[in-house]
């Protein structure tokens, strides 16, 4: 059960936001074969100058910051993860999102760590 929070423009996600839900959602899905019904996602929304990042960190034209933060259950390997970073950038950018704005990551723990409304005893 991934737990997705996006930090992001406010004026972003009033324009775009149902768009970006479904383009990581989906992503999650095909990416890391996740039950469709899993959906779990936090939009944390910025006034202008509240998201604060390296215009040309690593290498890239970073000119907004879109920040998406999984927390994950410790069971993908690299490759896997890295894709699904891939498919999430090809569903954003086909929303007009640039790669270079995009800082994803994955924060990582086990199962015994989640609840969702029941435990598993």
């Amino acid at each position: 059960m991934p737990l997705v929070q996006i930090d992001l423009d406010r004026s972003l996600a009033e324009r775009l936001g149902p768009q970006i839900s479904e383009g990581v959602h989906q992503a999650l899905v095909d990416g890391l074969g996740m039950d469709p019904t899993d959906r779990f996602q936090i939009f944390r929304t910025h006034a202008p100058g509240e998201l604060i990042a390296d215009p040309g960190y690593n290498g890239v034209d970073r000119r907004d910051l879109i920040s998406i933060q999984i927390q994950m259950v410790h069971m993908y390997d690299v490759t896997t993860k890295w894709a699904t970073f891939d498919l999430i950038a090809k569903n954003l950018a086909d929303l007009g999102i640039r790669n270079d704005d995009l800082l994803i990551s994955v924060v990582e723990n086990g199962f015994e760590d989640w609840y969702a409304g029941k435990s598993r005893n």
